[in-house]
């Protein structure tokens, strides 16, 4: 996706951008993340997952000399700028991914493709940059996508990866071929670059493709203003137009993908999800992940109906990618996806107060599935599995009444990174309209104050984010950060209209939360900004009573 893209939303809106990557965790026996580098916003255009792995050891800490906003479990590059994924690949047990960076940001221009690799999804191993940029005259080396070619269709050798992406030169787009025959490690340009030449759109970018196995074709997603085109080639050279799907109202769409999944994990059901990274400002959102479930022939993606959801409701999940295990069998592989987005959103994604790297953070990878939530195919999120392996022991509280005044002590966290499990119920005697998780931190000598407020709206049925101003600097990030979030998410198991239970699962890593709602229902995914010292965490409602069913803390990666 391209920086300079985003700023001529003007009013529509802001633009996050997903972008990526590098880990700073470190295993206890093997050195995890550095860093990586993203365009410049100023002047951007001059696994496991499913099978089954020994899981390597959980005792991690965050590198040292660490700012005070760095995550220990998020992927960030040890030092200047990230955005953009490139949606990964396994290899020989090895899981390929890609970001976009910019070492010379920022006084230096342009993005390239920072890889990572790792065999978890969770740890991850600094590679170096696999694409540099402005080297073949074509610009720099921007969003697409990688494939390995099992049957050697591009003519580069079996197995060889095959990576298709944007190159902008002179505010021209046009799409670059790079292979690569050492597994992804370096890539070599294509003679004959670019292998899709500009027909004249100022906005026309971000190839995503895919294998459709069914017409025996390479098929591409291309992001062509407010509309996707899609191509098909028989040797990833070569590419056809075939048709083209066009929604307006939500800005200029970027970073498209299609992908198929079985609906509630039934083969029969097979569906498939066109998504783009979208504006969402003309429904009171800010920018995001929108997705359509339909039906693709080959050559066009028809809706199943004209509406659009949003993957995320937070401020800050953009330009994700989803993947699949290869691994798995294939109605394993049908049931669920691995998805990873980009935390941070262009409105202020320049003036972020981190100082030992800029671009935000990657989100922890997601499983995504196929759920009928209200008679409505949609795409529901869970952490992947393998995250566990962070997980510290866990403390437990239950049966707690909450007030105003709060709900008595909690489990109080040992660092920033941690993960609450939270089940939270109205009945029939309590009054509560909300029910509130306040995140705090602070040193003693100034106390706490609550940076983030995770929270549940009884009336309305709505999850929600707040984030609060509490470090110098962020009172500058506008409305857009300050604003409240929210989705929509009804109550379960209640015996009367506005009475239940909301679960609720929430990751905090530092400068960082993601919320699950009833079971990946929704999610919220917010970048927040403490003050340095120690963590806390208090419930407390408004409005009147209600019961905190359960409510279990577990450290993840604890500092130190």
């Amino acid at each position: 996706m391209q920086l300079n893209s985003l700023r001529k939303l003007g009013p529509r809106g802001s633009w996050i951008t997903v972008a990526a990557v590098l880990a700073v965790v470190l295993a206890v026996a093997a050195a995890i993340v550095q860093g990586s580098r993203p365009g410049d916003p100023a002047n951007p255009g001059a696994g496991n997952g499913g099978a089954q792995e020994t899981a390597p050891s959980p005792n991690f800490s965050r590198p040292e000399g660490a700012s005070q906003f760095r995550p220990a479990y998020h992927l960030t590059p040890k030092k200047e700028w990230m955005n953009d994924p490139q949606r990964p690949f396994l290899l020989d047990g090895v899981w390929h991914y890609y970001y976009l960076y910019n070492a010379d940001h920022p006084e230096g221009n342009g993005t390239e493709w920072f890889h990572v690799t790792s065999t978890d999804l969770v740890h991850w191993k600094d590679e170096g940059v696999a694409i540099e940029k402005f080297k073949n005259g074509l610009g720099d080396i921007e969003t697409g996508s990688a494939v390995v070619d099992t049957d050697n269709t591009a003519g580069f050798g079996k197995d060889a990866v095959i990576a298709v992406m944007t190159q902008q030169d002179k505010g021209v787009q046009r799409q670059s071929l790079f292979y690569s025959t050492d597994k992804g490690f370096s890539f070599k340009p294509y003679d004959r670059n670019p292998v899709m030449d500009n027909p004249g759109a100022e906005h026309w970018r971000d190839p995503k493709i895919i294998r459709d196995d069914a017409n025996g074709q390479w098929v591409m997603a291309l992001a062509e203003g407010e509309k996707i085109g899609f191509y098909t080639s028989r040797d990833l050279k070569g590419w056809r137009y075939a048709s083209s799907f066009e929604r307006r109202g939500l800005g200029i769409l970027e970073c498209p993908d299609l992908f198929q999944l079985d609906v509630d994990g039934d083969p029969a059901k097979r569906t498939w999800v066109l998504a783009a990274s979208a504006n969402g400002s003309e429904e009171g959102r800010t920018t995001g992940v929108a997705y359509w479930t339909g039906n693709w022939d080959g050559t066009t993606f028809t809706p199943a109906d004209d509406g659009h959801q949003w993957l995320d409701a937070g401020s800050d999940f953009y330009a994700a990618v989803t993947w699949d295990d290869p691994r798995l069998p294939e109605n394993q592989r049908m049931a669920f996806r691995h998805a990873i987005g980009w935390m941070n959103n262009w409105t202020y994604a320049r003036n972020l107060p981190t100082t030992d790297w800029q671009g935000g953070a990657d989100s922890i990878v997601r499983d995504i599935r196929l759920k009928t939530v209200q008679g409505r195919p949609s795409l529901v999120s869970s952490p992947t599995k393998a995250l566990s392996v962070l997980e510290g022991a866990a403390e437990t509280v239950t049966g707690r009444r909450v007030t105003e005044d709060g709900a008595g002590e909690l489990p109080v966290p040992d660092s920033g990174a941690y993960r609450l499990d939270v089940t939270l119920e109205k009945g029939p005697d309590d009054a509560a309209s909300e029910a509130l998780l306040k995140l705090g931190s602070g040193a003693a000598e100034k106390g706490p104050a609550d940076f983030a407020t995770v929270g549940y709206d009884f009336d309305d049925g709505t999850a929600f984010v707040t984030r609060s101003a509490v470090v110098p600097g962020v009172e500058s990030l506008g409305r857009v950060f300050t604003d409240r979030r929210s989705a929509a998410s009804p109550l379960r198991g209640g015996s009367a209209p506005g009475r239940g239970i909301v679960e609720l699962t929430v990751f905090v890593d530092y400068s960082s939360v993601e919320v699950f709602v009833n079971g990946g229902e929704q999610t919220l995914t917010s970048l927040v900004f403490p003050r340095e010292g120690g963590h806390t965490v208090t419930a407390a409602t408004a409005g009147g009573s209600a019961t905190l069913k359960s409510f279990k803390y577990t450290p993840l990666a604890a500092a130190g």
